[in-house]
């Protein structure tokens, strides 16, 4: 495994991590779930991604019991939850980035995953309706009490962090560090483009997700909907749709079998040559990965030795191929 800064702050993360979303505690049974994390640990990632939202909290809580039991050095790994969108009733103050959710939120992670602190606490998209000062201050006053270390976003605007990061010097409060964005080959503008300044000041980290946009890169999508597929599970039609019904999802699945040639021309598979590609940008500090089965996660963890195969002249043949369909 090979470890990265994550962006101006001291902590080394994995370039590959893991995530619960929508399989734990939803797709998979905790054994499986044991297993994945397990092996995950064992390959050298340090990094577990969550959600107060990843099934309700029940991705938390299936997560909690795994680490609870694991025997692991709390020092060894990094844990994260997300605030924004709930996981109980739909009545005031269950969700958005108001002080009370972002405390209340905080408060039953910790619980659920059975920690003393989370290493990154995440505000799961920006809420217009709070003031970002109210948020900043809410996460502030955690890192202060020892309840979270560092705090970032995931999908804000490159506006909407310089905002928070203003903020954040006007009050002298800790600022974030890192964002979570979807990246892959046909996803890219806004981490490659839209941050770009970023990079360079105020500093940011990414722990990206969907490098495999949502299974496309994977192929098995060219003849539609597969069976016990990420897109054929129950309650997730929204993804479906905005993934298949997106104008270019046609010209994007078409591109993948160009894309799988190049694979099979450096011996290789299509996932890990997706996922190679995304550990290539240097402003990428970690690559979440999701699995339903070990042998899945074990595929995806050999990324890390194709990244070398990437010349410039293999980078030109893929970017020719999915950056003109990509968003």
């Amino acid at each position: 495994m090979h470890y990265r800064q994550l962006g101006p702050s001291g902590l080394k993360i994995s370039a590959l991590s893991f995530g619960a979303w929508v399989t734990f505690g939803k797709q998979i049974g905790d054994a499986v779930a044991t297993k994945l994390l397990h092996t995950a640990y064992d390959a050298g990632v340090n990094f577990f991604d969550n959600a107060e939202a990843y099934a309700d909290g029940q991705a938390e809580l299936v997560m909690g019991t795994i680490l609870k039991k694991s025997g692991w050095r709390r020092s060894s790994y990094l844990v994260s939850s997300k605030v924004y969108f709930g996981w109980e009733d739909d009545k005031p103050n269950q969700s958005g980035l108001s002080r009370k959710h972002v405390v209340d939120a905080c408060h039953d992670a910790l619980r659920r995953l059975q920690v003393d602190y989370l290493d990154l606490y995440y505000c799961h998209r920006p809420d217009p309706s709070v003031p970002i000062y109210e948020t900043a201050r809410a996460m502030h006053d955690l890192i202060v009490q020892g309840k979270v270390l560092y705090w970032g976003t995931s999908e804000w605007s490159a506006t909407e962090l310089r905002e928070a990061h203003r903020v954040c010097a006007a009050h002298d409060l800790h600022a974030p560090v890192v964002e979570q964005p979807q990246y892959n080959l046909f996803h890219r503008a806004r981490v490659e483009k839209e941050y770009g300044p970023l990079y360079k000041s105020p500093g940011l980290g990414t722990t990206i997700w969907s490098p495999l946009a949502s299974g496309i890169l994977t192929g098995k999508y060219t003849s539609g909907v597969p069976k016990n597929s990420r897109l054929d599970a129950p309650g997730m039609e929204w993804l479906r749709d905005m993934i298949l019904n997106d104008p270019a999802a046609k010209a994007k699945i078409a591109a993948v079998p160009r894309l799988a040639a190049i694979a099979d021309g450096l011996g290789t598979s299509l996932p890990k040559l997706a996922i190679a590609w995304c550990l290539k940008n240097p402003h990428v500090s970690s690559v979440i990965l999701g699995a339903s089965r070990v042998e899945q996660l074990q595929e995806n963890l050999g990324a890390l030795a194709v990244v070398d195969q990437l010349t410039p002249a293999v980078m030109r043949q893929l970017n020719a191929i999915a950056k003109p369909v990509a968003t």
